[in-house]
């Protein structure tokens, strides 16, 4: 191994208002990294953040180490567990290790690289680092993004990512939920029910189901924000509770290979078969509560790529698997036109490659090359 791996701590105090992580020290915020670090000096390092992953053993990580270029595996304080996860304090959170980046470990650049559900996050950060415009979180709490002074970046990859996390979770929802608790589902559209229409879906069926799906996520936030409202009023202003959202994982593109077509496998997203996943405790956005529901799964999210891309005026890169079966060909293209007003874009795909290039050498040397040629490329 021609770079040396370690491990890194850093902890800051937070006022603490609700608490929505388990165990630690009250109002203490403990952040946990990987510092990959090649034999080759450098003044750029790339930080990996994903919202809630922890990223120190993916495959393009240490690939990209192995080509002599210094990593940063960050991680946010919820690991592993975004059940309460507040987007706000994400971007607060790789505030810090950028910081951290520059003042301690002496790097002069800094390049955020957006893996899947990093992507969005990579892309709200800067946005919000350069001209901050949040003042509050989509539960309507104060939360001014400009006394955190977030420090700037000087580029982005966007690698295997998609568009936000709150825009995933509608594409992926059960449009057949017409009652949450239980659920109960209408069969005439449970795409795991024979009484439902089969691929290949028609065009009317699809354009249906989507709005049958924003319609079930903008129900879910309007319980929420009156759930909310109604909690603080008789238990004060940290009042929340948590609940659980049935049937997350049911996008048409999974049984039918038209719908966003690409070269992944019918029948199969990355958690494996989504009949069994779209009620199952490992289901994408399965346990939250009111505010994270809000912040990071509601159509009113602040972090979306859609909503502040158009604010990143330095270079991008953008990365996309033509075999993913979680992040699709359109939130690749969606990401490329909306960064529209960046320094310089690039779009490139790694013919055949799944989301995370398991068991598959060749196609993440390719990725590797394709990152360390636009770094170079890029002076960093």
């Amino acid at each position: 191994m021609s770079y040396q791996r370690i491990p890194l701590l850093i902890a800051f105090r937070e006022a603490v208002g609700l608490r929505d992580t388990y165990g630690g020290i009250d109002g203490v915020v403990a952040l946990q990294a990987h510092h990959l670090k090649p034999e080759t000096p450098s003044d750029t390092i790339v930080i990996f953040m994903h919202p809630m992953g922890i990223m120190h053993y993916l495959p393009l990580p240490p690939a990209l180490a192995e080509a002599q270029v210094h990593v940063l595996t960050a991680v946010s304080r919820y690991p592993n567990n975004d059940n309460a996860l507040i987007m706000e304090k994400v971007a607060v959170d790789l505030g810090r290790w950028v910081a951290h980046c520059r003042e301690v470990l002496g790097y002069t650049k800094v390049v955020l690289a957006g893996w899947s559900g990093g992507g969005s996050l990579a892309l709200f950060y800067q946005a919000e680092a350069s001209d901050p415009q949040v003042t509050h979180t989509p539960a309507g709490e104060p939360f001014p993004m400009a006394e955190a002074k977030l420090p700037p970046v000087d580029g982005i990859m966007l690698l295997a990512a998609h568009v936000s996390r709150s825009q995933t979770l509608t594409e992926w929802m059960d449009g057949s939920v017409v009652d949450e608790n239980g659920p109960v589902r209408d069969p005439k559209w449970n795409l795991y029910s024979a009484d439902c229409p089969q691929p290949p879906y028609s065009a009317d069926f699809l354009a249906d189901y989507a709005a049958r799906q924003v319609a079930r996520s903008n129900r879910i936030t309007a319980w929420a924000e009156a759930t909310l409202a109604e909690l603080k009023a008789r238990e004060g202003p940290h009042a929340e509770r948590a609940f659980i959202v049935h049937g997350t994982m049911a996008a048409p593109c999974w049984l039918d290979p038209d719908v966003d077509a690409n070269d992944r496998i019918p029948g199969r997203c990355y958690l494996g078969d989504p009949r069994l996943i779209n009620d199952s405790p490992g289901g994408l956005g399965r346990f939250t509560t009111l505010r994270s529901w809000l912040s990071q799964w509601s159509l009113k999210s602040n972090a979306c790529s859609l909503k502040v891309g158009h604010r990143i005026r330095l270079p991008v890169l953008v990365v996309g698997n033509t075999a993913d079966d979680a992040c699709t060909p359109s939130h690749t293209h969606r990401l490329f036109d909306c960064v529209v007003n960046a320094t310089s874009r690039e779009l490139h795909e790694v013919k055949g490659a799944t989301h995370y290039y398991a068991f598959q050498p060749e196609h993440l040397k390719w990725a590797a090359h394709l990152v360390t040629d636009w770094l170079g490329r890029q002076g960093f």
